[in-house]
């Protein structure tokens, strides 16, 4: 009988699946290889490079701004530390320290509300609300921040009073350290934040001896006679 010649799909099969049992065999070595981080480096990696630098500011003259400060209790040590960033922010544009004025609220969902109290008494032309927000096991992180995200900023446009988004929503307790602590503290970009936004609504509506909210106050003139009451201070 004539002797079997191998046809040449079955001679080009062979060497793919050596290749392939040699590739199964070396991908547990890959996987466990020390060139990729582990997942710990790669969370810290990250948060190191999203607290880089912030937007970059000119020369603020807060002299005439006048600033609200409310603080979510929750995680106190990194509030504390971002406000203190906040307000030395705030010293350096110059603002007076008479014009700063500061509350609290148990938590960050309490935020929007007090925000839009304190834009209502026409006692601040910028407001930072300060809170942390770090994710757990269940949906209650991003209810909380989709809500206090959305409450604040419709309190920005409903009153007219800038609102700054000064939440963080960090998936990890480190995540958080790492952007209220030490250089990636993002409180002082914050402080100038509120600043320039503060100045930008004295500029749209009259500046800051306007006597009735939003602008529609004395214009100077004693025979100004304006329909609108002006707003009384609630509780700040």
């Amino acid at each position: 009988s004539e002797p079997k010649i191998p046809s040449r799909g079955k001679s080009r099969a062979a060497p793919q699946h050596t290749m392939l049992a040699v590739t199964l065999a070396a991908l547990p070595s890959l996987l466990l290889s020390p060139s990729v981080p582990a997942t710990g480096s790669r969370t810290r990696a990250a948060a190191v490079r999203m607290a880089g630098d912030g937007p970059s500011f000119g020369d603020l003259d807060g002299s005439t701004a006048r600033i609200g400060i409310i603080k979510a209790r929750w995680h106190p040590e990194m509030s504390d530390s971002l406000i203190a960033g906040a307000k030395e922010a705030l010293a350096a544009c110059g603002v007076k320290e008479e014009n700063i004025v500061e509350t609290e609220v148990p938590g960050s969902y309490e935020l929007p509300l007090a925000a839009r109290y304190m834009a209502l008494s026409g006692s601040v032309d910028a407001i930072l609300p300060v809170g942390i927000l770090i994710k757990g096991d269940t949906y209650h992180f991003e209810a909380i921040s989709d809500s206090v995200s959305s409450g604040l900023m419709s309190v920005g446009m409903q009153t007219g009073v800038p609102i700054l988004f000064g939440v963080l929503t960090c998936m990890s307790e480190e995540q958080a350290r790492v952007r209220s602590i030490g250089p990636g503290n993002h409180g002082p970009d914050w402080g100038r934040a509120a600043v320039e936004m503060a100045l930008l609504r004295q500029s749209a509506v009259g500046g800051p001896k306007s006597k009735f909210f939003m602008g529609f106050g004395d214009s100077g003139e004693d025979d100004a006679k304006p329909m609108t009451r002006p707003a009384e201070r609630i509780g700040f």
